[in-house]
């Protein structure tokens, strides 16, 4: 018991005696000299980085808040100021001092080469610090930033490192100090490793040997393991493109699906349902105005908001103009499209001309990064599994309850669903308002990707019918093959031919296929065929 009593008492005067020190060591920070603070801060992040003090006192050093009493040295920082009055707190006590002329205090500045040296040193620091996260930024900006008086510390880092992946960037950054500045055949080895990393940092070093190297076997090592990088660079590059095709596609699903509803089952060519996606775009907008303070839920609320406004203004449009134009087509599209005339004009006096940006929630900001050449962002990722929810959603609604059999038998055949009891213009007006509200629904989602203006459905109304009609009128699985084939195709082909040439081009693509399939890739079959 006496031994145990000894040795705590030895640890607290050493750490007392550590926390002496930080603090006489800091005085070397209130000299002029711009070099001996440079000298001081290394010295400081070399013995003290696991100090959390230390980070602090840096971090005021950077923003410019780190002052020091004139008249016993003391190291403070600035809380607050009032005139010629400041509010200080002891940098390692934590305590408020007594408010002060500013005359009392002395900044301690710095300036851009030494802004560079704390940046550096705050780096080294995080990089053992208890979150993975934080390590993590840490390495990469020691493998951006790559000095060879790093070696040491890096080395240090990867005997204590557990996670992977930050255990992978100091591994690459280790091996590019090897490649940069050893010789014979530790520069070789490390030459043919760094083709299995794929940053920046990595090539760049490469390319820089390979310039300057005279060495045959390093030359050929170089030359292999940048057509390595590059390699898988390129392969990477169409798991990018494929990724970004799939989110094209998801937004062409959330934006056919409610046109197949309408068009494919009620036979309704609707020319307002590109107003209906902007009424669900514009319905997120107000959301996120009257709640300001809810941004991260704010799309959660959205999307039901979005799906009964919407949903509404279709059952409108359908109970005032549409149910005395069924089985007049043209009739039915001319009408359609004054109203989303009508609508664009409602929406420019309510909101403006000018388009709206609606904010994204933290949740959905940032991007998943597999590796330095692949990140997969989250606000993408997220509207792909939304609209295949969606789409199992209205699948289920159609194919299972007792809702989605009424409209099937309505859609079949009019005369004999009423006979049977069904009152078909309920179901019309049900129908219309749920492929309006998806619509609406659609509208949350394009709201991540894109400024929210007047405009914004007439870029999807025609992309909404090509779906529909190459996956088959009417035929769920097929506006959903349809909808992730073309996002797919638009994807691959717009580097090669622009952005404008890539939609004629798929159009042009739809129309040889409907020539050859007029009813899609998936026709319906039974009664409905005939119409």
């Amino acid at each position: 018991m006496k031994i145990i009593k000894i040795i705590l008492l030895n640890l607290l005067i050493l750490s007392i005696a550590l926390g002496a020190s930080l603090e006489e060591d800091s005085t070397g920070l209130l000299t002029k000299s711009f070099k001996k603070k440079q000298t001081t801060i290394e010295e400081l992040t070399l013995k003290y980085k696991d100090d959390k003090r230390l980070e602090d006192l840096l971090q005021k050093m950077l923003v410019g808040e780190l002052y020091y009493v004139k008249a016993d040295k003391s190291l403070v920082y600035l809380k607050d100021k009032k005139d010629d009055e400041y509010l200080t707190t002891n940098l390692f006590t934590n305590k408020d001092l007594n408010v002060a002329s500013k005359y009392d205090f002395k900044k301690i500045k710095i300036n851009n080469k030494l802004r560079s040296v704390i940046k550096s040193s705050l780096a080294k620091i995080n990089l053992f610090s208890s979150n993975v996260d934080t390590r993590y930024k840490s390495a990469k900006n020691l493998l951006n930033n790559l000095d060879v008086k790093n070696k040491v510390l890096i080395n240090e880092a990867l005997l204590n490192e557990k996670d992977s992946g930050v255990k992978e960037v100091l591994e690459e950054a280790s091996t590019v100090l090897i490649a940069k500045y050893a010789t014979g055949n530790d520069k070789l080895e490390a030459v043919k490793k760094l083709g299995e990393f794929l940053s920046p940092k990595a090539l760049e070093i490469l390319n820089e040997i390979k310039a300057t190297s005279e060495d045959k076997d390093i030359q050929e090592a170089t030359i292999k393991s940048i057509a390595s990088i590059e390699t898988s660079k390129s392969f990477y590059s169409i798991l990018e493109k494929a990724f970004f095709g799939l989110s094209m596609g998801s937004v062409l699903l959330l934006a056919a699906i409610g046109l197949a509803v309408t068009f494919g089952v009620m036979k309704v060519i609707n020319m307002a349902h590109g107003e209906l996606i902007m009424i669900g775009a514009y319905t997120t907008y107000t959301i996120q105005q009257i709640m300001p303070g809810l941004i991260e839920y704010s799309i959660i609320i959205a999307v039901p908001a979005a799906f009964i406004v919407s949903g509404l203004v279709g059952i409108l449009i359908e109970r005032l103009v549409i149910r005395h134009l069924y089985g007049r087509p043209l009739e039915t599209l001319l009408a359609t499209f004054g109203i989303s005339l009508v609508l664009q004009q409602v929406v420019r006096s309510i909101y403006s001309p000018l388009n709206q940006e609606v904010k994204t929630p933290e949740w959905m900001s940032g991007a998943l990064e597999i590796n330095s050449v692949l990140s997969l962002t989250y606000n993408r990722l997220y509207i792909i599994i939304f609209a295949i929810i969606v789409f199992l959603l209205v699948l289920f609604i159609l194919n299972k309850t007792s809702l989605g059999l009424k409209v099937r038998a309505v859609s079949q055949n009019r005369e004999i669903a009423r006979a049977m009891g069904i009152k078909a213009s309920w179901i019309d007006a049900i129908t219309f308002g749920i492929g309006s509200g998806i619509a609406g629904v659609a509208g949350v989602a394009l709201s991540q990707l894109t400024n929210v203006g007047p405009n914004l459905g007439q870029a999807y109304i025609v992309d909404s019918f090509m779906v529909v009609v190459f996956g088959g009128v009417g035929n769920l699985w097929g506006t959903l093959i349809a909808a992730f084939t073309l996002g797919e195709i638009n994807k691959f082909i717009e580097p090669i031919s622009g952005a404008v040439l890539a939609k004629v081009i798929i159009l042009v693509f739809i129309i040889l296929f409907i020539q050859k399939r007029p009813r899609g890739l998936f026709p319906k079959k039974g009664r409905d065929a005939e119409d």
